[in-house]
């Protein structure tokens, strides 16, 4: 029997028993038979109690849990502080208030209590980056709140997306030493790299062991330890959703390549460690008048070019290039351009400007 059944069940004998109440003591009053409409206001009574139950227990306990869920954890303590500090202001406005003529001494008390805890909730709440920089100096001897402050140094955490592992690349970078702290596998990325391994399409089920081999490889040869954790979001079935709310949970970021997910993220407040941008930014950059010597392999859109591409892979224009196919020559960078896949250089060869 679910919770919501059973607060059901016990409204509608409450709500009928009231109804019999309320309908006996109408019967007296308007000189109608009692039981009619004790019967009446019974069934009426239980009705009302199994439709609006609900919406008066488990629904806003839900919508309640929800938003606890998907709040940050730095909001969520300093909600707690300002609540705390509400109270105690109330606190000390209340026997002045309560000295009032009645009716203001009756109920002024409540009614600032209540306004005061709101104001300072929302207030925390709204502030909460700078209420963690004021008491920033207490939280840096625990590991734990330096991990959930914001702006508060190198996070000691890192959730890791299947796309990321599958990459590969993460490997490489692991042993280099710039990846401070933590990394986490939460078990629900796990479950999708298997998932994808027992694809019945080759490809999938290709890039899913590539995963998992990686995932090893990263247990022992990673510099930064690798941990399997087993947290995850109830009612969300999504794997790029669960990994973003586990990333406000824990105020950690999310290191992926997927472009939606980077997106997402960034719309919900979440810090992104996309490993493509991270290769972009660390390609060779040539200015023009510099020379650079590029292999010709294949036809360009335009007559008589060539393309040709760096060891990162950056696309090289060649002006009168074509002639060159399958050749490595020098060539002179006459200008470039930046895409949203990096940049991309046009050059010409170097011999045919010194003529």
């Amino acid at each position: 029997m679910s919770l919501e059944f059973a607060l059901r069940l016990v409204a509608m004998m409450v709500c009928a028993l009231l109804g019999v109440l309320l309908g006996v003591d109408l019967a007296d009053a308007l000189s109608l038979p009692p039981e009619a409409t004790g019967l009446t206001f019974s069934l009426t009574g239980a009705l009302a109690g199994l439709i609006i139950t609900p919406w008066l227990t488990t629904y806003p306990a839900q919508a309640a849990r929800r938003i606890i869920i998907q709040m940050p954890p730095e909001t969520l303590v300093t909600s707690m502080f300002g609540l705390i500090f509400g109270m105690a202001v109330a606190a000390l406005f209340a026997w002045p208030l309560s000295l009032l003529p009645d009716p203001l001494g009756q109920y002024l008390p409540t009614v600032a209590a209540a306004f005061i805890t709101y104001i300072s909730m929302i207030v925390f709440s709204l502030r909460a980056q700078d209420v963690f920089a004021l008491f920033g100096g207490m939280l840096r001897g625990s590991p734990h709140a330096l991990r959930m402050m914001p702006g508060g140094g190198a996070s000691l955490e890192i959730l890791l997306d299947t796309s990321v592992i599958i990459d590969g690349r993460i490997l490489d970078i692991s042993q280099t030493g710039f990846i401070q702290g933590e990394m986490l596998v939460p078990r629900f990325v796990l479950n999708e790299l298997q998932h994808v391994a027992d694809s019945a399409e080759m490809l999938r089920r290709n890039r899913g062991k590539r995963g998992l081999e990686i995932l090893g490889e990263l247990q022992q040869r990673s510099r930064t330890p690798v941990r399997i954790i087993d947290d995850d979001i109830e009612g969300v079935s999504e794997v790029d959703d669960k990994l973003v709310l586990l990333a406000k949970q824990r105020g950690a970021p999310v290191m992926t390549n997927d472009f939606n997910l980077n997106r997402v993220a960034d719309l919900q407040g979440v810090t992104v460690l996309n490993i493509n941008e991270l290769a972009n930014s660390l390609k060779a950059i040539y200015l023009p008048g510099e020379v650079m010597d590029i292999h010709v392999v294949m036809e360009g859109r335009e007559a008589d070019q060539g393309v040709g591409y760096l060891e990162d892979g950056t696309m090289v224009v060649i002006e009168d290039g074509k002639r060159y196919m399958d050749r490595t020559i020098p060539v002179l960078v006459t200008r470039y351009i930046v895409t949203n896949a990096g940049r991309m250089y046009f050059a010409q060869p170097e011999g045919s400007l010194r003529k």
